[in-house]
């Protein structure tokens, strides 16, 4: 299996400088994307909901060098864990150079949170939405960089804020695409307003591909051989890929995360390490506002991001 720092051309890269938030890391194109980062020297925080799954992705990051590397457990179904997690990191760094909203899935009739959303709006929008509320006067001023995973699935859907507090139910594709999509526009309205703050944190959003192996099909009700043609009929598409592993996808988010070549660059859509044309309908500010101040009314939770 190529490693994804090589094929994200930043293999060269001293990242010891470096600390690192890769959400969703304890398997698939998470797992493979913290591994490289600590590879390249970066102090890597790891997260998911299995804290032995978590020690082994630490353990092995210890092993590679990363020995500053720490594992941090929280369910992004659970917002009350999400800021739990967020004050632990606070309480362990001062500085985030990169921030990966990388956790989310597929989740099929999952129905909804305690806190009364759905379940996959949760995961896959609102938690990563609140956790880069709570950690932003963390994330370096300078040189910032914060990368949400999206998907392919997002071209076709249109967003609809009711969906947002309604039951997956029947309709599980259908969200998970409309979250899909909300993850594009929040990593835009995000740019925006920290370019228009004066800010030189840069955020972006890539499409990994349909990966074998990543856990993405694991609560799909059909073979996992079935999503690349789902994608390929995905209408709009602009060449997303189809990877072979979960090390093909976490290169393009090393290359959004730290090349060089994507310094200074926001408000992009990557894949197979190539800017791409996401949807038009992802590209709508109007639609990102409204997203934006939906989630904060829901999440009683203000995102200002302060003049610099």
């Amino acid at each position: 299996m190529s490693r994804p720092e090589i094929k994200a051309g930043v293999a060269d890269l001293d990242l010891s400088d470096h600390t690192v938030l890769v959400t969703g890391s304890t398997r698939g194109v998470g797992k493979q994307t913290a591994l490289a980062m600590g590879r390249l020297g970066a102090t890597v925080f790891v997260h998911g909901r299995d804290r032995k799954a978590g020690r082994d992705v630490v353990s092995k990051l210890d092993q590679i060098g990363a020995s500053d590397s720490e594992f941090f457990a929280a369910d992004f179904s659970d917002l009350h864990a999400v800021r739990t997690m967020a004050a632990d990191i606070a309480n362990r760094t001062n500085s985030l150079d990169v921030l990966i909203n990388n956790a989310g899935g597929y989740f099929p009739n999952a129905g909804t949170t305690s806190d009364g959303f759905s379940y996959t709006f949760c995961v896959n929008h609102l938690a990563p939405f609140a956790l880069t509320a709570e950690l932003w006067s963390l994330v370096n001023a300078a040189d910032g960089r914060i990368v949400v995973t999206s998907s392919a699935a997002h071209r076709g859907a249109s967003l609809d804020l009711d969906a947002i507090t309604s039951p997956d139910g029947r309709l599980g594709f259908q969200v998970y695409a409309q979250s899909k999509l909300a993850n594009i526009l929040f990593a835009n309205e995000l740019n925006r307003r920290s370019v228009n703050t004066g800010s030189s944190v840069r955020a972006n959003s890539i499409h990994p591909g349909a990966i074998p192996g990543s856990g993405f099909g694991r609560h799909a009700p059909f073979p996992f051989s079935l999503i690349p043609k789902l994608v390929q009929a995905l209408p709009d598409r602009v060449e997303d890929r189809i990877a072979d592993t979960p090390a093909d996808g976490a290169a393009t988010v090393m290359y959004a995360a730290v090349s060089p070549e994507t310094s200074g660059i926001g408000g992009a859509y990557f894949s197979d390490c190539q800017r791409q044309s996401p949807a038009s309908a992802a590209t709508n500010e109007q639609t990102a506002v409204a997203l934006w101040e939906r989630s904060e009314e829901l999440l009683d939770q203000t995102f200002s991001i302060p003049e610099v």
